[in-house]
């Protein structure tokens, strides 16, 4: 009963930066943790970053750390990831995924409704 859409996603430059949006509905957005992923061909769904409810706390994995900052607008149901200093391992699949309940934020089984995903390339 929850949708997740991403959008925002495309080729850019190494160095160049890319805005990721993913707008939510079917559900009550606010009381979601919200959290984004990425799978590179031949790769396991690896995790970026995560925020909580109400946007007052969020964790990065270390490969993205400074570079990029997820956030989110529970007016609009949508939350974002501002990709900067983007680099061709960021290549990926990008998926936002939303959490009923608690658990590890880095772990993806905790997650319980996804995203079809948004394509993100990064040329060298």
């Amino acid at each position: 009963q929850v949708q997740l859409v991403e959008s925002g996603g495309g080729l850019v430059q190494a160095g160049g930066s890319l805005r990721l949006s993913c707008a939510a509905s079917g559900g009550t957005f606010s009381r979601y943790k919200m959290g984004w992923f990425r799978q590179a061909p031949g790769k396991e769904r690896e995790f970026v970053a995560a925020i909580s409810r109400s946007g007052g706390s969020t964790n990065y994995a270390d490969s993205v750390k400074g570079r990029f900052a997820i956030s989110r607008d529970n007016a609009k149901s949508t939350v974002y990831l501002q990709m900067n200093s983007l680099k061709p391992e960021d290549t990926a699949v990008y998926y936002c995924a939303a959490d009923v309940g608690g658990g590890n934020y880095y772990y993806a089984g905790n997650y319980d409704y996804w995203g079809q995903g948004a394509q993100v390339t990064v040329s060298s």
